[in-house]
């Protein structure tokens, strides 16, 4: 475990495995938040001998960025890694493509998770192992947060079929690489993502 993404997880976004690892960080996170406070609470209980002191309203004060890290971990711990399988298939389709692992992107009505986001240009493809992915819903989503980045002229497409998604890697490595845009278009999908 690194130190560091206890703070800053954006090194680690996109990465294999990123939900599984991350959700680790958060429960962790979470415990020695409440943990500090209930020490908190009770070495002002030991002390004063009376729940009412200093120590208990910075106790309570401590659980509120407790609180805020285990909605955060509930968030992550809804969701499950890209299969080990699928991974390793997605790898070797990839050749010089740049892709996202285990992407969550979230809006009022519903959340939308993508085991794997390609980047090429105007192209963005992705999987799911969801068969009723909404993925009308999810174009339109993600096309508005890049229009207000500045992208424009997005082609979205997201395939349920690992081997028609391995298939459109292999075309998409065709397409000619404007290395400028397509990691602007990550950078993106990764701060639009959980």
């Amino acid at each position: 475990m690194s130190i560091k993404r206890f703070f800053d997880n954006t090194d680690a976004k996109g990465s294999e495995q990123y939900i599984k690892t991350q959700t680790r960080y958060e429960l962790v996170h979470t415990l020695v938040l409440f943990g500090i406070s209930l020490s908190l609470f009770f070495a002002g209980y030991i002390q004063t001998k009376q729940r009412g002191n200093l120590l208990t309203i910075v106790a309570v004060l401590g659980c509120l960025p407790a609180s805020k890290r285990l909605v955060s971990f509930i968030m992550y711990a809804r969701y499950r890694s890209c299969s080990a399988e699928s991974a390793e298939k997605i790898k070797q389709s990839l050749s010089d493509l740049k892709g996202l692992f285990d992407c969550v992107f979230t809006s009022y009505k519903t959340n939308y998770y993508v085991e794997h986001l390609a980047v090429r240009g105007n192209t963005i493809c992705g999987y799911s192992s969801k068969t009723d992915f909404p993925e009308a819903e999810f174009q339109k989503h993600i096309t508005e947060h890049l229009k207000l980045e500045g992208h424009k002229d997005l082609t979205v497409k997201v395939f349920t079929d690992p081997d028609k998604y391995c298939n459109r890697l292999a075309q998409m490595a065709q397409l000619p690489e404007e290395e400028e845009k397509t990691l602007s278009v990550l950078e993106t999908l990764k701060q639009i993502s959980l």
